[in-house]
């Protein structure tokens, strides 16, 4: 018989012990998103690759491109602030610790 292990050794569960990190960061959190255009532009190339080139099929995709093209970018993007909030928490992470010298 396999002897049964204590009850309280096996309902305690300790947590992961997390490498030290010398700050939480997240890389690039404002880049660029893609162009919208893309997913029309596939559709686009899709349809004409199905029907050889025709512009009978694709009409209406190729128009749904080109207002896309032609629509203005938004040129001002909200600056992200992740990395802001991240160093905010970092302490209460990391939970007391010696100040390093």
């Amino acid at each position: 018989m396999v002897p049964k292990p204590s009850t309280a050794a096996a309902t305690t569960k300790v947590a992961p012990k997390l490498p030290p990190l010398p700050k939480l960061r997240v890389r690039r959190p404002n880049k660029p998103s893609e162009n919208p255009c893309l997913g029309i532009m596939s559709s686009v190339l899709g349809c004409w690759a199905s029907s050889g080139y025709t512009t009978q099929g694709c009409a209406q995709l190729e128009q749904q491109l080109r207002a896309c093209m032609d629509a203005p970018r938004p040129t001002t993007q909200k600056k992200n602030n992740i990395n802001y909030h991240l160093s905010r928490m970092y302490p209460k992470i990391i939970g007391p610790h010696k100040p390093r010298k």
